[in-house]
């Protein structure tokens, strides 16, 4: 007879559940509440992995089942009081760590690949060459001849050594350094049985040629991850190589999320009168894109097609939309004699009323840029002029 469930209700699992179904449990909910993905759930993860510490202990189990939490936290029939930390058991169970010691890795290897966006929309395999550091095949990652190899006693086989520096009188600061005569491996050996292919350094740089599969919907800055293809390094676990993906910019268009932009020039002809035009996609399919006789496109006018759009990343069948805008061209000129044609097609000029007393003036070409530059130089040259009599004004004021 279980006294209470508050353990089990934290963990949502029913008392006499298997090891499985409590670690299964367990494993969702310290995914879901870990201070990283939630930082002000800090007390529900301890709770999590309180309970599962005490649930998942046979001993503390019994213990619990008979006297409840407070049983737990005295210590009571030998069980102990004492709980681990929840990183530990996080450790222990999420990445197979002991003794709540998250197994350690060489370093990750990170290459930024260049893609087009024909790739990241059809799909594309590149060949990667990569150097990476590799366990020494001639010394097994010792260094040397096997049964030469010592620990240092310089650093006590730590690889590191703290070296004292005085600041200041009656002040010292403690800093540690790698060893020197270990180079900072812990261990030391002859030199003549030194490895002559690595040069006792227990790896070597070795070449890796990589299938990078670039997957339809996928996204500039996604990463594609080759797990335990980084760096190896002796007494460690090998690094990840991690290719993150860079799109090279296209020249017609350009991608947000799932949609896909393009600008279309059309000449005023085509915006008044009707239009049709191709449109080649990035998977080399050719669209045909078309307006009615008499229907007009405005300038800058937007308009789209329906899954024309980039795939969905895992769904390459749903796809978003092509949006489209246009861009009118208007002539600089256009022939007098068919001026009277063209007014006669069009709508008819709103009607001016001219008073008499009137000054007839000529525009010319404005250039905004221009302008802006001219006035900021006139306004500078005006501060400089301003300023010199000032300046001579409180320099005899002074005197």
């Amino acid at each position: 007879m279980v006294k209470e469930t508050g353990f089990y209700d934290v963990l949502g699992v029913k008392p006499g559940c298997s090891p499985e179904d409590l670690k299964k449990a367990y494993r969702k909910l310290a995914m879901k509440y870990h201070p990283d993905k939630n930082p002000n759930e800090g007390e529900r993860f301890k709770q999590i992995s309180m309970a599962y510490e005490v649930l998942s202990d046979p001993e503390k189990k019994a213990i619990y089942d008979e006297g409840g939490e407070a049983a737990i936290k005295q210590g009571g029939a030998g069980g102990g009081g004492g709980f681990h930390s929840p990183m530990d058991i996080f450790d222990m169970i999420i990445n197979g760590g002991m003794g709540g010691r998250r197994e350690q890795r060489g370093r990750d290897l990170v290459h930024r690949l260049t893609v087009t966006l024909e790739d990241l929309y059809c799909g594309a395999t590149r060949k990667l060459s990569l150097q990476k550091n590799v366990i020494c095949d001639g010394c097994e990652g010792i260094g040397g001849k096997r049964g030469t190899v010592h620990k240092c006693t310089q650093c006590h086989g730590t690889g590191m050594i703290t070296k004292v520096q005085h600041i200041m009188p009656g002040f010292m600061q403690q800093n540690k350094v790698p060893c020197r005569p270990c180079a900072g491996q812990g261990e030391v050996f002859d030199e003549k049985y030194k490895c002559k292919k690595c040069d006792g350094q227990k790896k070597v740089r070795d070449k890796k040629i990589l299938d990078v599969h670039i997957e339809k919907g996928m996204r500039k800055g996604q990463k594609i991850v080759f797990s335990g293809e980084g760096d190896q390094e002796p007494g460690l676990q090998p690094g990840d190589i991690v290719i993150v993906l860079e799109e090279k910019e296209h020249p017609i268009f350009k991608c947000s999320g799932m949609d896909l932009f393009m600008e279309m020039r059309l000449e005023l002809s085509e915006a008044l009168c009707g239009f049709t035009k191709v449109i080649q996609t990035l998977d080399k399919r050719n669209l045909v894109i078309s307006t009615r006789p008499g229907e007009v496109t405005r300038h800058e006018e937007i308009k789209c097609i329906l899954e024309e759009g980039m795939p969905r990343y895992k769904s390459p069948f749903e796809k978003g939309r092509l949006i489209i805008q246009f861009s009118v061209v208007f002539p600089d000129s256009i022939p007098v004699d068919a001026v009277k044609l063209l007014e006669r097609s069009l709508p008819p000029r709103p009607f001016e009323e001219i008073p008499q007393d009137v000054e007839t003036v000529n525009m010319v070409e404005f250039d905004p840029e221009q302008d802006s530059r001219s006035q900021y130089k006139n306004a500078y040259e005006e501060d400089e002029d301003e300023g010199t009599p000032r300046v001579r004004l409180q320099q005899c004021e002074s005197s």
